[in-house]
């Protein structure tokens, strides 16, 4: 009985121009989405800048979580998920505040030798921070209104006075500072007259006179205590 002979296997084509039909375009493989802990931190950082801003330009008392949701430009919600209330998001503006002044007073002393020039150097980088930065500028602000917050803040001024009292101390110890004055005495009247000194001219002029009030006080002050 005669055999059907067996037809060749069809061989699989690679050539588009046989298929009747173009290859699809390779692409690259989507990038990867911004992990969700990254965006919620940007977010949550975002959050605090927009408060910081209205706390700085208008007090405590004024400001609602409505109002940090339209200058953030996201709903009340989305504001609420990241802080409960007023009293959380000022804390954090507070806690932010004294976590950026190991950053910005990194280096400020320099390389002076003189203790008076390293205690200038330092009131000269404290200054300019006032001047520029609103978390600085907000957290001080929340400070001086913290009887309106009903929440506890850390301890204003203190860790000022311990800072400046060490400086003033190795200026005694070199003798450098004017017979008679305690290094903490004088500590605590620089960091009063600083802080009373930046707030008026907050309230005053916007900080506008901020570097000029700033040279009257090195003059007045830091240069008096010189022995």
């Amino acid at each position: 009985m005669a055999t059907t002979p067996r037809s060749e296997p069809k061989q699989r084509t690679t050539d588009p121009r046989q298929r009747g039909t173009d290859p699809k375009p390779r692409t690259d493989p989507k990038p990867r989405s911004e992990p969700k802990q990254e965006r919620a931190r940007r977010t949550k950082v975002h959050i605090l800048q927009s408060a910081a801003e209205l706390f700085a330009e208008r007090g405590y008392a004024t400001v609602t979580l409505q109002d940090v949701a339209e200058r953030a430009e996201m709903t009340k919600g989305a504001v609420y998920f990241h802080y409960t209330n007023k009293e959380a998001l000022a804390v954090a503006v507070v806690q932010e505040h004294y976590a950026r002044w190991p950053e910005i007073l990194d280096g400020a002393e320099g390389d002076h030798e003189a203790p008076f020039d390293r205690l200038t150097a330092v009131l000269d980088t404290v200054t300019r921070a006032f001047a520029r930065d609103i978390v600085v500028q907000a957290g001080a602000r929340l400070q001086i209104e913290r009887a309106l917050i009903d929440a506890e803040l850390p301890e204003p001024y203190v860790g000022w006075e311990d800072y400046l009292s060490r400086l003033i101390g190795e200026a005694k110890d070199a003798g450098q500072l004017r017979a008679g004055v305690e290094p903490r005495a004088a500590a605590r009247v620089l960091v009063s007259a600083f802080f009373g000194m930046q707030h008026i001219s907050d309230v005053l002029s916007g900080r506008k006179d901020l570097t000029e009030r700033h040279q009257e006080l090195q003059t007045v002050l830091v240069e008096g205590l010189r022995g």
